[in-house]
């Protein structure tokens, strides 16, 4: 009987480790994400903060129209824009989090050929592919959710 051992590396932030965002949306924990989308310590620190940083970036920038618009409306961040809560949390902190935890994996998952350049290791990325689509669609969803816009658009030509 054969048997093999992976190490895992632990992750090594603490819960308090958190991206700073713009004002109007919220910071994001590394943690978080790193619960969330079961990354386990091969994904550093530096490159999961990278990742999130450019997430956020991203989904900042899709949200920046319907941002000036509550800002415009006297509510100053997220937090304050009128939502269903569940698990009394603003659903729109919840997508919005989820959002940026989709597109920070979906990127790490699009470099993973960085981490081995082996034949083997072109193929894995390759099997890995639809994931980072999968996230990618994940992302898209929870955005459009947020602007209370379908999550799909059909037209007839």
């Amino acid at each position: 009987m054969s048997s093999s051992f992976i190490a895992i590396a632990p992750a090594t932030e603490s819960g308090a480790d958190s991206v700073r965002n713009a004002a109007f949306f919220p910071a994001v924990s590394l943690a978080a994400i790193r619960a969330s989308q079961r990354l386990d310590g091969t994904v550093t620190t530096e490159r999961l903060r990278a990742a999130t940083v450019e997430a956020m970036a991203s989904v900042n920038a899709e949200l920046a129209v319907w941002a000036d618009a509550h800002k415009g409306l006297g509510r100053l961040n997220l937090a304050e824009v009128p939502a269903e809560l569940i698990d009394v949390q603003s659903i729109h902190l919840q997508r919005y989090q989820r959002a940026v935890a989709c597109l920070a994996h979906a990127n790490l998952v699009e470099r993973y050929r960085n981490y081995d350049s082996s034949g083997k290791g072109d193929r894995d990325a390759d099997e890995l592919e639809p994931t980072a689509d999968a996230l990618r669609r994940d992302a898209r969803w929870a955005i459009r959710d947020l602007l209370g816009l379908s999550r799909s658009t059909v037209e007839l030509i």
